[in-house]
């Protein structure tokens, strides 16, 4: 069943959403200081392809500094995208289980430093 959801959720907005975080990744790195926000967002690029049956466990206290940095450079947009997302998609009974694969990407897109993937 997780290879029919990591299939659908690539098919229906997984691609676009991927794509989304490695563009970003690449404008990241553009610069030495903004590297670290890129290797993140190439990471999270990798698992917005295929990310059902993953866990993510976030901590905020392990990166303080660089949480925030990203939260006002544009993560906050990024996780009001996803709760869009998960809100549509939760209107059907269908599409709850990609609502709450949203829903976990909207708290990796506003703190990305100390999440670990699992």
């Amino acid at each position: 069943m997780k290879t029919v959801g990591n299939v659908l959720w690539f098919l229906f907005g997984g691609l676009e959403t991927a794509i989304l975080w490695f563009v970003l990744g690449l404008l990241w790195c553009v610069t030495i200081v903004g590297m670290p926000f890129g290797a993140q967002c190439f990471r999270y690029a990798r698992l917005g392809l295929w990310p059902m049956g993953k866990i993510v466990n976030t901590d905020f206290e392990e990166h303080p500094v660089l949480n925030s940095v990203w939260v006002v450079c544009g993560g906050f947009l990024i996780a009001l995208l996803y709760l869009i997302m998960g809100f549509l998609w939760c209107a059907s009974i269908i599409g709850i289980p990609f609502g709450l694969q949203s829903f976990k990407f909207a708290e990796l897109a506003c703190f990305p430093f100390g999440a670990y993937v699992y």
